[in-house]
């Protein structure tokens, strides 16, 4: 089977931990994983400097993205720079061919720049969001989330999303259970849903309530068959009901029900890939009350049936 080719841009005054981060989940030897063709293209002749002081020497040129199955942009140096056309075109190509197209971060404003976000949603590092909307108004902007997928252009949010953005790819591919075995080796959570807030008021619990809360995820984790209500679960950790709903958001940068759902559907997707119960059978396991429930809302997640996702991973790599 020919190796899912990943091709990587560096460009001069890269941020080295933005390169990192395609390089550390593709190009490293993972258990599980089948070796890829990871290529690092650079995008001017080197050595490259890097914010950090160092140079790097890449492999490749822009001809590396040629026949790519996957092009990450992991940033850019200066959101008012309009990168080279060479480069814009190369993107366009790929697009054009079926490539999956990435931009991590500020990687963001060069995939509008090449048209590939026009009219699509898309998000990037909080900070920008202004300035991307001023500068791209024709993108639908979501600077809440972590990383969006649409239309085969995949962007995400500042430096950390950019690993929860590459796991996503090898969650897609590969299935959960391969890529939360890659994130237990990078010791980074093993799956946060695109759609999580990029910046949480208060991510490290600061009170009593707060610590009750953090242990109360780790519980509901571990029972998430059962039902769950708000009086319930504010009832649990010696809250009301409205002092509940403020700190777990603080605390998660979701409702409960938004995390609720996000861990079912990411449960179900580790039952459907590593064993052999009935859609019914994991449809209760995870929560949903019913399987016409779970169905609607995997599908609405990730525009496929349970049952067909099964079959994108069951015996096979899926690519």
């Amino acid at each position: 089977m020919t190796p899912l080719a990943i091709a990587v841009l560096v460009f001069d005054r890269i941020s080295p931990f933005h390169l990192s981060v395609p390089c550390v989940v593709f190009g490293d030897c993972h258990p599980g994983l089948p070796a890829f063709d990871f290529r690092v293209c650079a995008l001017e002749p080197g050595p490259l400097r890097t914010t950090a002081g160092f140079s790097v020497l890449a492999g490749h040129d822009l001809a590396g993205l040629a026949d790519a199955d996957i092009v990450i942009v992991p940033s850019w140096r200066d959101p008012a720079e309009r990168p080279p056309l060479a480069l814009l075109s190369a993107l366009q190509a790929a697009h054009a061919r079926g490539a999956t197209v990435v931009g991590l971060c500020l990687g963001a404003y060069v995939l509008a720049e090449a048209g590939l976000l026009a009219g699509r949603q898309a998000t990037t590092h909080w900070a920008y969001a202004e300035d991307f909307v001023r500068r791209h108004p024709t993108v639908r902007l979501d600077p809440d989330v972590l990383y969006v997928e649409d239309g085969g252009v995949v962007t995400s949010a500042g430096t950390a999303a950019g690993l929860d953005c590459c796991l996503h790819l090898l969650r897609q591919r590969f299935g959960a259970e391969c890529a939360n075995g890659v994130a237990r080796r990078l010791v980074v959570p093993p799956h946060r849903q695109g759609g999580q807030a990029q910046f949480i008021e208060r991510p490290l619990p600061a009170s009593a309530s707060d610590s009750r809360l953090s242990e109360l995820l780790d519980w509901l984790r571990a029972h998430l068959a059962q039902p769950h209500t708000l009086d319930s679960l504010a009832a649990r950790v010696l809250l009301s009901r409205r002092s509940f709903s403020r700190h777990f958001r603080q605390l998660t940068g979701a409702t409960l029900g938004e995390w609720l759902l996000a861990e079912r559907l990411a449960l179900s997707q580790r039952l459907l890939e590593s064993g052999e119960q009935a859609v019914e059978a994991i449809a209760s396991l995870a929560g949903f009350g019913s399987p016409a429930s779970f169905r609607l809302h995997f599908r609405a997640a990730y525009g496929v049936s349970p049952s067909a996702w099964r079959r994108a991973f069951k015996g096979e790599v899926a690519v």
